[in-house]
């Protein structure tokens, strides 16, 4: 049986994709206001998304934590 993280860490791993891509996305891409924000505004896009796929299908969304914090029923 494979391991895999609960929702409370798939949640986490979520919101810290979600801060680091919208603080990539002012810095590098669409938001920064350059010619070169959409190349790289388009290959940050891509990178989420496939970054997204993987933790929400990665992710055990019916068991609250990975590891013994919670005894599992």
């Amino acid at each position: 049986m494979v391991q895999r993280p609960g929702c409370l860490s798939g949640l986490l791993k979520l919101f810290l994709l979600d801060w680091l891509f919208n603080g990539l996305q002012r810095m590098f891409g669409f938001r920064s206001g350059s010619c070169a924000g959409c190349g790289c505004g388009f290959i940050l896009m891509i990178i989420f998304i496939i970054l997204v796929l993987s933790v929400i299908f990665g992710t055990d969304w019916f068991k609250l934590v990975s590891v013994g914090l919670i005894a599992s029923v």
